[in-house]
């Protein structure tokens, strides 16, 4: 199965999931969006009330706020695949519960394993306790982890920092230093660039038989 193909099963799956209660609360399920073949991955919490409504990751305030670090850091949003830990909005906005996201998990690995990105951004501390479980976000955000032949950034989530203004000059900071993580992942083993279709060449002109002179 293509990785287009199984993000889409799993888009479809996810839409009619009844495994954990957050399917009650759920008016449209936000699988995440993005190629198949993006480097970079994002990972998030949970859907809010604005994604619950369109079904899409990330469209509200803190989505906003994550276009402009992506443009500032010079990351275009369709280029990247956005997520969650949960594809199910949790009733009120709040935090995941442990067993919802260990629900949620085959839905994720399934997703990470068909794109193979690279560089795993996580948003947030229920993002970053799936890849670092004993960590602590505010002593690590910002810095790179090697897990499984790839790199894992664990960042604050872009709701963070429009709740607490304080945070918003680390996550801008955190943010900045993608281009020069992305870098870093591509100097690992194992990295492969992303094939360019190589523009067609005009065929190349044959020359024209002369005809000899008899004078």
């Amino acid at each position: 199965m293509s990785a287009e193909d199984t993000l889409k099963q799993v888009a479809e799956e996810v839409s009619v999931c009844t495994k954990c209660p957050l399917h009650h609360s759920r008016k449209k399920s936000v699988p995440g969006e993005g190629p198949a073949n993006a480097q970079i991955m994002f990972i998030g919490e949970g859907p809010g009330f604005y994604e619950n409504e369109q079904g899409r990751p990330f469209v509200g305030a803190s989505g906003k706020f994550l276009d402009e670090l992506l443009g500032a850091a010079g990351l275009k949003r369709e280029k990247v695949f956005i997520g969650n830990v949960v594809k199910c909005r949790p009733p009120g906005n709040r935090d995941p519960m442990p067993e919802e996201i260990a629900t949620c998990g085959d839905y994720l690995e399934r997703q990470i394993a068909a794109i193979n990105p690279k560089v795993i951004v996580t948003l947030g501390r229920y993002s970053m306790g799936r890849f670092l479980p004993n960590a602590k976000i505010s002593a690590v955000h910002g810095q790179s982890f090697q897990a499984n032949g790839r790199l894992i950034v664990p960042m604050y989530h872009p709701a963070a920092a429009l709740h607490q203004p304080s945070l918003k000059a680390d996550v801008e900071r955190d943010f900045a230093s993608l281009p020069a993580l992305m870098g870093k992942a591509k100097d690992a083993p194992g990295y492969e660039e992303e094939k360019k279709e190589e523009e067609p060449q005009p065929p190349e002109e044959k020359p024209q038989p002369k005809q000899l002179s008899l004078f």
